[in-house]
């Protein structure tokens, strides 16, 4: 059966990090950008860190981070993946040594094919929603059909996902990932456990009618 991959973000505590696993999460995702709602310190990061079980990945989300404060979490975190959601480049993106997710925000007058094309070594291109003056985590869906071009390439797909929809997202776009943050949420940064047991089971439920 093809297997979505699975990435709840905006993690603040060991605890929901340790549901989300024990529900089936393949990653989770810990956000320092200063100015999110979700946003985590370093220690704090390191404590969610060591709630994590083996094999489940932990994504870096950053912003337009000066290089040496990536480089400064990276060496106090156990981070296995980075996700850039600002306006990095790849030259930027690929002098950590590390594998990455570069995001780009949709919206109807972008040409993504020639967006993602600087991006050939990232792991996947996340695709959010835009806003203006919003790197991500507005809660709003885009269009999924403007994503078609991008079809050849491993895509993460993010912005406005919850149980009501991803089943429809996935049989539209069929994305490597999915990501969602604010979906699985009782408040901002603070995750619910039914929640994203709904959400992984809507997930696998939408693999299952790919046999179909």
């Amino acid at each position: 059966m093809p297997y979505t991959r699975i990435k709840i973000c905006g993690i603040t505590r060991p605890e929901d990090a340790q549901v989300a696993a024990a529900q089936g999460a393949d990653a989770i995702g810990l956000v320092f950008y200063a100015k999110s709602s979700r946003a985590v310190e370093i220690g704090q990061a390191r404590e969610i860190a060591a709630a994590v079980p083996p094999f489940v990945s932990i994504v870096a989300l950053f912003v337009n981070e000066p290089a040496e404060t990536i480089e400064r979490i990276l060496s106090a975190v156990s981070i296995d993946t980075i996700q850039f959601h600002g306006d990095e480049s790849a030259d930027f993106c690929e002098q950590f040594q590390r594998p990455y997710l570069k995001a780009i925000r949709v919206r109807p007058d972008l040409d993504l094919a020639e967006a993602a094309a600087p991006y050939g070594a990232a792991r996947a291109i996340l695709l959010d929603s835009w806003q203006q003056g919003v790197p991500g985590g507005t809660g709003k869906k885009f269009d999924w059909q403007l994503a078609d071009t991008l079809r050849h390439l491993p895509v993460v797909l993010a912005g406005g996902l919850t149980e009501e929809n991803v089943g429809e997202a996935i049989a539209t776009l069929a994305p490597a990932a999915v990501d969602v943050s604010g979906g699985v949420e009782k408040s901002p940064g603070i995750k619910d456990e039914f929640r994203i047991s709904n959400f992984i089971r809507a997930v696998r439920w939408a693999d299952s009618q790919k046999q179909r």
